[in-house]
């Protein structure tokens, strides 16, 4: 029955196409996805790495799946940017841009957040090699469409990056060329490479499954028997409740600890999100009083606000020539309390000693 599934799943794949896959959609949902979600995902990569025009056209079946089957769509994701990262290491060219081609369309259908495709973006513009230009131009045109109408001051920052590659001119002429007519498609506003092509927005509104719902209070009749099943979970993750036989006050005093040392992430996962937030939240602000705003509604732990004050001053080292928003955003913070004043006297040391590793043109902003 593996065989018959595996076969049938391929076989779907390989037969849509723009013309008839409202006819082909359902077919999918008649196999065991579930079981079979491994199956469609190498399925559906094979046939994009074979076909690359007809992208858009898988990208609209995974976005059809992922409405009613999110592990799906998370699966094909979670595999195509493991296949680009091994692809890079590799220095397959070819790889690389399938994968990108792919991961673009997957943005610009929902599936992926646009936060992929910055960091995909930021990613291969700070290894500066005519290869790694060469696939963030091809995946800039696939996707820039998406980020220009929902993360403009992202995208804006994106293509500050090109223009810096080529004033930089380290790069051959024919990259360079490509760098320019990525620039110009920009200009036309990407009439060439819409976010979904026609007759591919098969996506209604409300099966994006937004849940709006579970902002407010719902009774549940089963509460004090899900809370049970939550604490089993919860164990499992913290691997709490393994030994019963300590006292009520020895575990009340365990229980107490480990609510205030939470669970140690010695992998640097919730710095990196930190960081990641921050950047974004400075990116999409309209100006400098908003961006204070939600800077300050972002959680962070105690000793973590010098962070903070680290990517303003990252984000302003990016800029291509000195903007006032960072100074002010600065000052701002500089009022609030004598912590973050010392945090700016902090990185103020810090990258006065270390200015002379930047680049030039970070130097400047």
């Amino acid at each position: 029955s593996w065989d018959a599934l595996r076969k049938s799943i391929t076989g779907i794949v390989s037969r849509v196409n723009v013309a008839d896959i409202k006819q082909v959609v359902p077919e999918p949902f008649s196999e065991n996805l579930i079981r079979g979600r491994g199956p469609f995902a190498r399925s559906v990569m094979k046939a994009q790495a074979s076909s690359l025009p007809f992208t858009p056209v898988f990208a609209a079946l995974v976005a059809i799946i992922n409405t009613k089957l999110p592990q799906v769509g998370e699966l094909v994701l979670t595999r195509l940017i493991s296949q680009f990262r091994r692809a890079f290491k590799r220095n397959d060219k070819t790889v690389c841009h399938s994968s990108t081609t792919f991961i673009a369309h997957l943005v610009n259908q929902a599936v992926a957040h646009e936060i992929i495709a910055l960091e995909t973006l930021i990613f291969l513009l700070e290894r500066r090699t005519d290869d790694s230009i060469e696939i963030a131009v091809g995946f800039m045109r696939e996707v820039g469409a998406f980020l220009a109408e929902n993360s403009p001051k992202a995208n804006a920052l994106v293509f500050d990056r090109f223009r810096d590659v080529l004033n930089e001119g380290t790069i051959s002429h024919r990259v360079q060329y490509m760098i320019e007519v990525l620039m110009q498609v920009q200009k036309d506003k990407y009439k060439d490479n819409p976010i979904i092509p026609d007759g591919l927005d098969l996506i209604k509104e409300e099966e994006l499954q937004a849940q709006e719902g579970l902002n407010i209070f719902k009774f549940d009749p089963n509460y004090t028997e899900n809370e049970e099943k939550y604490k089993a979970i919860k164990a499992e993750i913290l691997g709490e409740g393994s030994d019963n036989e300590s006292g009520p006050e020895e575990s009340s005093k365990e229980e107490e600890e480990q609510e205030r040392e939470g669970i140690l992430d010695r992998t640097g996962t919730n710095l990196v999100n930190l960081r990641r937030m921050i950047y974004l939240t400075i990116m999409n602000a309209l100006n400098y009083e908003e961006a204070v705003h939600k800077l300050l509604k972002i959680q962070s732990k105690e000793g973590e606000e010098i962070e903070l004050i680290n990517m303003i001053i990252e984000c302003c080292s990016q800029e291509r020539s000195y903007s006032t928003f960072y100074g002010l955003v600065g000052e701002q913070f500089s009022r609030l309390n004598r912590v973050w004043m010392e945090c700016i006297e902090q990185a103020f040391d810090n990258y006065y000693h270390t200015i002379h590793q930047y680049k030039t043109s970070r130097r400047r902003s």
